[in-house]
């Protein structure tokens, strides 16, 4: 079988994770990347020797010899990026990197593209993908009776450093719910097949950043918040969201209750974040609670360790990048849409703006 070769657009942190993924793939590489950032396109040149390094963006959304074009560039770039992808190449395949937009007035514009562009477009949603969370998602409905309460608990740590300090103004990111939160709305919809009918949010800068300055622009990202969703299926689901809580043992914490029982899974953050000190990394927990007979049943879901050391996303960036190459050559499912992407950033958007305002948002 023919090598799946990536076209990486933008290749700073989360770009290093995606080359050192598609390396553990048996079929896939890194044909070539376009960074404008010198250190980071230095560090991207040294995980993937093999990829041509281009001066443009448009330089690399022409490069001839490409199966798809991943785009893992400052989130704010996303929308414009696709328009100029499918301008020039509406038949290559794009994963794109979450959230797929940050501006409200965007909406159209990459909606637009369901139609226009004629490859599949996959938003990347790796969440979808952690071993302990897939394990959940398989589980839900036998564990629950049909989900009626889903809660998602995410204690980690605060936002990493980027190339120019780009992520610490929402202007750039979308804003804390949209940026960091995108991730957990896509799984509420997915574990509930349901769409959301109302937002309620109370967020906002409460530690974190509360001292930084950037060429004279104070920093105005969120570090914590609630978030509720209410379903038109009549299912509620709640976000609970801190980024100064990175001593915990558990990085997310995800619970479904329904009729029959509880499901729930235990998650922890990146291992290179653990404490050597406390010895090994936590295993990921999954537990079983029916109502009748009483009694939780735990199970342990160990993570391959080469993808635990390839990312910090316990190693979902490689399922996804497996499923992605298996959708584009007609093996597979589509997984991830574009509508699911649009979706995920307007319940961001609209949970932003219920914090920012005080009531609530209608869909």
């Amino acid at each position: 079988m023919a090598t799946f070769k990536y076209g990486i657009l933008g290749c700073g942190m989360m770009g290093g994770e995606h080359i050192r993924n598609i390396a553990l793939l048996e079929d896939a590489a890194v044909a070539a990347i376009y960074e404008p950032d010198a250190a980071m396109s230095a560090a991207s040149q040294a995980l993937a020797p093999n990829a041509v390094m281009l001066a443009s963006e448009q330089e690399l959304i022409n490069f001839h010899d490409l199966d798809a074009i991943l785009i893992v560039s400052p989130n704010h770039c996303h929308a414009a990026q696709l328009e100029a992808i499918n301008a020039a190449r509406p038949d290559i395949a794009i994963l794109v990197e979450k959230p797929l937009f940050t501006d409200p007035s965007d909406l159209a514009r990459v909606t637009a593209l369901k139609e226009k562009h004629k490859a599949p477009i996959w938003v990347a949603m790796e969440y979808r993908y952690m071993p302990p969370i897939t394990a959940l998602l398989e589980r839900l409905q036998n564990a629950t009776g049909g989900t009626k309460m889903l809660t998602i608990r995410e204690h980690r740590f605060p936002f990493l450093e980027k190339v120019g300090d780009w992520n610490r103004f929402n202007v750039n990111t979308g804003g804390t719910l949209v940026e960091k939160c995108c991730h957990f709305f896509d799984l509420m919809r997915l574990a509930l097949g349901s769409d959301p009918v109302r937002v309620m949010a109370s967020a906002g800068q409460a530690v974190n950043h509360l001292d930084e300055v950037y060429d004279g622009q104070v920093s105005d990202i969120w570090d914590s918040g609630y978030v509720i969703v209410d379903f038109a299926s009549g299912a509620r689901a709640m976000l609970e969201l801190c980024m100064f809580a990175e001593g915990a043992r558990y990085q997310e914490e995800i619970s479904a209750v329904g009729p029959n029982g509880k499901v729930e899974v235990f998650v922890p953050g990146p291992g290179r974040f653990w404490p050597e000190h406390l010895g090994d990394p936590p295993i990921a927990r999954l537990v079983e609670s029916p109502r009748n007979p009483m009694g939780p049943i735990e199970h342990e879901i160990v993570v391959d360790p080469a993808l635990l050391s390839a990312g910090d996303h316990n190693g979902s960036t490689f399922y996804q990048h497996q499923r992605f190459v298996a959708a584009v050559r007609g093996e597979g499912p589509l997984d991830v849409s574009l509508q699911d992407g649009v979706w995920a950033v307007r319940i961001g958007q609209a949970a932003q703006q219920s914090a920012a305002t005080g009531e609530a948002v209608s869909f």
